[in-house]
């Protein structure tokens, strides 16, 4: 009888090509998409080396980073991004890769669209040149993000070169309460895991509230497992998933399907599976969550307080103080009814058709506090036109919010979107670093539940004391 088994081993052992003298090993990748902001790089030195995409077919471009998500859009609303656009573009064509460009039906987040159309199937392996490529483990993927050169090797030789990561499971009990979703069990477990806690590890999501979790919130988890310093976090698929996948665009079909499916069947870790860590998390006493610093694991529920510097592990003062002068915090502050001059809904993260259903059940019937500026935009353009089918673009700018087109938008900036210094935004991204959404803004991390809360009330908001939910 063979020995047990982890999922991740079942997946890594079927595309492992060859092990290098160095001890790394070369995992075969399925399929790639890549995005305007490190590819044309990538393509550029790929040409001047004289190799050439190994794989077309296997191999996609969106347009995401760079873009405006202004109504109306076009390739120079945002000047600084279009040379982006045009060189992934002329990139593209040149090396025979189909892009999803301006105005394609099916452009958006390369994270949100791959999985939309079927790209990423259980049990195979993917790549972006992005950190946050892990968010495909939702569908029982394992992924990597790449860094430019990683991509280079990747789009000449369709195999990546990796060390063999470690096995972490993290076992989610309980079960989930009314307004606590996927982002909030991601935040929790990076509070007590840490940002570095998951280096060197490949972690699975398993226990009751991870088989629970709709596609779109098991993308929503995995989305964050980079934030928990893994490159790679996945959910064992299930009907849930395969029902999900069945019919997109890019998803076997007839007997292709059949076969696919008797082979998905078997992607689960043994009983008895060995992992070299575990972890697990009682989700029954959860609550919405809220960062009140400068990275993913300083989070609190909603109701909590900030820390006090004096009170926590010597070794920690510092850099919890100097998160709370940015964030412009007392010790032991409670973010409840703190003033928010802005929100943001969208992302990889929180951009999917649930999530803006989520928000637009708080928001309808409401208007935006005055002061605040409140943005809405979704992951992709299918998202986009199934959520304006619902109707919930109308309860959004009836509201007061700004209803985008698809891509990246505010969660790097990188389109030119950000906050105004010292403002005080919630955002549904996946970073709240120092700075990123703009100058010395404050970016607390939230689910879209919370930030549709605090868009109506102008202040942070427990969204389950608000009337009529």
């Amino acid at each position: 009888m063979s020995a047990a088994r982890s999922l991740f081993d079942k997946i890594w052992d079927k595309h492992l090509v060859g092990r290098r003298a160095d001890g790394r090993d070369l995992i075969y990748i399925d399929r790639h998409v890549l995005h305007d902001l490190h590819a044309p790089h990538a393509f550029g030195k790929l040409n001047k080396a004289g190799r050439k995409v190994r794989r077309t077919d296997l191999t996609f471009s969106m347009q995401d980073h760079s873009v405006s998500v202004l109504p109306g859009r076009t390739e120079e609303t945002y000047a600084e991004g279009t040379a982006f656009v045009r060189a992934m573009r002329e990139g593209s064509r040149k090396n025979g890769v189909r892009v999803f460009d301006l105005g394609d039906p099916d452009q958006g987040i390369s994270h949100v669209v791959a999985p939309e159309l079927g790209m990423v199937l259980p049990g195979a392996t993917h790549a972006v040149p992005d950190s946050h490529a892990c968010t495909v483990g939702g569908l029982g993927a394992l992924a990597f993000g790449c860094g430019t050169t990683e991509l280079e090797h990747i789009l000449a030789t369709q195999v990546i070169t990796l060390n063999r990561p470690k096995r972490l499971r993290v076992t989610l009990e309980g079960q989930l309460h009314p307004h606590v979703a996927g982002k909030d069990v991601a935040l929790a477990i990076i509070a007590q895991l840490g940002v570095a806690g998951g280096r060197g590890f490949a972690i699975e999501f398993a226990g009751p509230v991870a088989r629970a979790l709709s596609v779109e919130a098991r993308l929503t988890l995995c989305n964050l497992t980079i934030e928990m310093g893994s490159r790679s976090g996945f959910i064992a698929p299930d009907d849930t998933v395969f029902n999900w996948i069945a019919g997109r665009p890019f998803a076997p079909i007839g007997a292709q399907w059949d076969l696919a499916l008797a082979q998905w069947r078997h992607l689960f870790s043994d009983e008895g599976a060995q992992f070299d860590h575990e972890m697990s998390l009682d989700c029954s006493a959860l609550g919405p969550q809220i960062t009140w610093g400068t990275e993913p694991s300083q989070v609190i529920n909603i109701n909590d307080r900030a820390p006090d510097p004096s009170q926590v592990d010597p070794s920690r003062r510092e850099a919890v103080q100097r998160a709370l002068t940015y964030m412009g915090l007392e010790p032991g502050a409670k973010l409840e009814g703190l003033p928010v001059g802005r929100v943001f809904i969208g992302s990889c993260t929180n951009s999917r058709l649930p999530d803006l259903e989520v928000a637009a059940h708080i928001v309808k019937g409401r208007k935006v506090a005055q002061g605040v500026t409140a943005w809405v935009v979704p992951g992709s353009s299918q998202v986009k036109r199934d959520a304006e089918a619902k109707g919930l673009d109308r309860i959004f700018t009836e509201a007061g919010f700004m209803w985008g087109e698809a891509g990246c938008s505010m969660c790097a900036g990188t389109n030119g979107d950000t906050a105004k210094p010292g403002e005080r935004i919630l955002s549904t991204t996946n970073r709240n670093f120092e700075n990123r959404q703009g100058r010395a803004v404050r970016t607390h991390l939230v689910g879209p539940a919370l930030a549709a809360a605090a868009a109506i009330t102008g202040v942070i908001t427990d969204v389950r004391k608000l009337e009529g939910l």
